[in-house]
């Protein structure tokens, strides 16, 4: 329907007589009779459904001009729209966690790397002391884990000595 059309349909809604009117909405339900008899879906566009739905916000008579589909499919349409609204609305700007500033990643590093250990609960604990809340597997991903050389060689010198001798 173009916009000269719609002009020429709303002129004649505000000059026609009160007779006039009933008699084209009573046209208007005989050709709505015979559509929904011979058609089994209209296919509308979406820029279609967009205009019946925002029509039916705006005018209160929307009901009586309809032609192609019924009242209940337009309601339908109209809460859709406020459903992918809402959904657009609601969506995450940034998936995923948060990062976490550089100065706590490199404290988390520091921690670990002179009191090696110190597992993940006190790491963390700590750093709740300092102000900073961070979940316990942002903890163990920054930690800094001691390679298996310095482990082998770390402890007291008779456990090295049993190690060394259950190792070879």
């Amino acid at each position: 329907m173009g916009v000269i059309e719609l002009i020429g349909i709303l002129l004649r809604a505000l000059l026609a007589n009160r007779a006039a009117l009933a008699m084209e909405n009573l046209a208007q339900r005989q050709q709505r009779a015979v559509i929904e008899r011979s058609v089994k879906r209209p296919a509308l566009q979406q820029r279609g459904r967009t205009f019946w739905a925002w029509l039916s916000r705006l005018w209160n008579g929307w009901r009586s001009a309809l032609l192609i589909v019924k009242p209940e499919t337009v309601i339908k349409w109209h809460r859709q729209g406020f459903r992918l609204y809402w959904r657009w609305k609601s969506r995450c700007h940034k998936p995923g966690r948060p990062k976490i500033k550089r100065e706590v990643r490199d404290l988390i590093r520091r921690m670990s790397r002179e009191n090696p250990i110190w597992g993940v609960p006190h790491i963390q604990a700590e750093l709740r002391l300092l102000g900073h809340d961070v979940a316990d597997g942002s903890v163990a991903k920054y930690m800094v884990h001691a390679s298996k050389a310095t482990l082998h060689n770390s402890g007291s010198s008779r456990t090295r000595r049993f190690r060394r001798r259950w190792s070879s």
